[in-house]
């Protein structure tokens, strides 16, 4: 009776104690999104890049996605929650190790010792030598009452750090796929350019030629042929500078995949850069459930909510139950086998620690504060990137289609430039005017086009795409 009138008196002081009310995020919806595709489901964000048709682009993120090393690293991590979660969720169980122990004792009497003949008692009491012997096996177990809920709190703790990795995985992954795609349109960009440096050079040699013919017949100034060298020369040297970025950008593409000790050679690059896919139609509350690190951020604030029970719950007594059990045997006159068993109880609560809890206490209220700040700011950031990045998509798809008519006119006038220039009714800087119109234009349609690309890729990952939706979330709560 006494036990219980303790448990409750402990259970009024730990009652006091309660952390300031966490209040609910502040998520307000914004506008539907107008860019997009309606008629593109948004199931095809899970394996966005597969709408590309490119099936080299298809096989990178496919070995990325297997054996690259940031996805494996995000892995680790999960497991490590999962074993965590059990690690904690253990501790509420049966405690207790199984314990062997012998013991063999000789007792010999030393020099200028008296044996003592005592009636009735054996010579190994009496006197001289003895040796005893002795074994026993014990099982001490504990296990917690938990009156309070402690484990039921410390098990959804555990379970929102598990769902926070499952999603740090998820994000990752999708991070490594969007990556793969950026850097492989990067490399077919720069092997635009080199196509692009090497048209250019192609343009310098044929006038090279054309204006050696000139000057050797005394029609055309040796200093026209000179410029022409040097301009040749700063095209050459461009190729070469291309070429290597693109080595670099090859190499990197091998380390995202988990091959970059391959030889660069090994990753062939296209020189070519088509549209991209249609983008799907979305809702701007489809982000809460579509983007992992959002997923991720809601997880944390749950798992530092519960974080918070649990240091209110340590101001509650903790009642464990210690049952006892062991056989001992001991070899000898006396000896014999012995069974014990016994049934203890256990009660603490904290008196004179209370200081220290309740600046634990809050702490953890104000991480669970920050984690809220953090919730609601990455779904802030969520949004802003989803419309910036679809809104920019749009943006490029116009840049483009004037940035095209620009190119074409500026082959029409070149051709005419240069034609001319071989009759003799226009002058070299006209020629050359006119080729660095071509090559302008050249350089900003492949940089729209491949920027174009990359915002698709932004725009897919801002929509939440690059992981597979259908593994439901109970399969990671366990």
């Amino acid at each position: 009776m006494n036990i219980f009138l303790s448990l409750l008196a402990c259970a009024s002081l730990g009652a006091c104690v309660a952390a300031p009310k966490i209040r609910p995020p502040a998520v307000t919806l914004p506008p539907v999104y107008t860019a997009g595709d309606p008629a593109m489901g948004a199931a095809a964000l899970d394996c966005w890049w597969l709408a590309y048709n490119d099936q080299q682009l298809t096989d990178l993120v496919g070995r990325a996605l297997g054996q690259g090393f940031s996805v494996r690293e995000a892995f680790t991590r999960l497991q490590e929650a999962q074993a965590i979660r059990s690690g904690a969720l253990a501790g509420f169980g049966l405690q207790g190790s199984l314990a062997v122990s012998g013991e063999a004792q000789r007792t010999q009497q030393l020099n200028g010792g008296v044996d003592i003949d005592i009636p009735g008692l054996p010579p190994s009491l009496s006197g001289g030598n003895n040796t005893t012997k002795s074994a026993s096996v014990t099982f001490p177990v504990s296990w917690e009452v938990d009156l309070i809920g402690r484990r039921a709190a410390t098990r959804r703790v555990a379970a929102a750090d598990l769902v926070a990795a499952r999603f740090d995985y998820e994000g990752m992954r999708a991070a490594t796929a969007a990556e793969i795609a950026r850097s492989l349109f990067q490399a077919r960009g720069l092997a635009i350019q080199i196509d692009d440096a090497r048209a250019s050079a192609n343009i310098q040699y044929r006038l090279l030629d054309l204006l050696t013919q000139r000057a050797d017949r005394g029609l055309a100034p040796r200093s026209e042929v000179d410029r022409v060298e040097a301009d040749l020369a700063q095209a050459e040297a461009l190729v070469a500078e291309l070429t290597a970025a693109l080595d670099a950008s090859r190499r990197s593409l091998l380390v995202l995949v988990g091959a970059g000790t391959q030889s660069v050679s090994m990753l062939v690059v296209t020189a070519t850069i088509s549209a991209p896919p249609a983008i799907p139609a979305g809702l701007p509350g489809e982000l809460l459930l579509r983007r992992p690190d959002v997923r991720e951020a809601e997880a944390r604030l749950q798992a530092a909510i519960g974080n918070v029970r649990l240091d209110e719950l340590a101001f509650f007594p903790r009642l464990s139950l210690r049952p006892t059990g062991a056989l001992s045997y001991t070899a000898g006159d006396f000896g014999g086998l012995q069974a014990i068993a016994g049934l203890t109880a256990g009660l603490t609560t904290p008196l004179f620690d209370r200081k220290r809890l309740h600046a634990q206490l809050g702490a953890s209220s104000a991480r669970a504060e920050g984690a809220l700040l953090a919730y609601e700011r990455t779904v802030q950031t969520a949004y802003s990137e989803a419309d910036q990045a679809l809104i920019r998509l749009a943006a490029d798809r116009a840049r483009i289609a004037r940035l095209e008519t620009g190119a074409a006119a500026a082959e029409r006038s070149y051709a005419a430039a240069l034609r001319r220039f071989e009759l003799g009714f226009s002058d070299l800087q006209t020629v050359l005017d006119a080729e660095q119109v071509v090559r302008g234009a050249r350089t900003a349609l492949t940089t729209a086009r491949l920027e174009e690309m990359q915002r698709s890729v932004q725009a897919f990952q801002a929509l939440g795409g690059g992981w597979d939706m259908s593994v439901p979330e109970a399969d990671f709560r366990g």
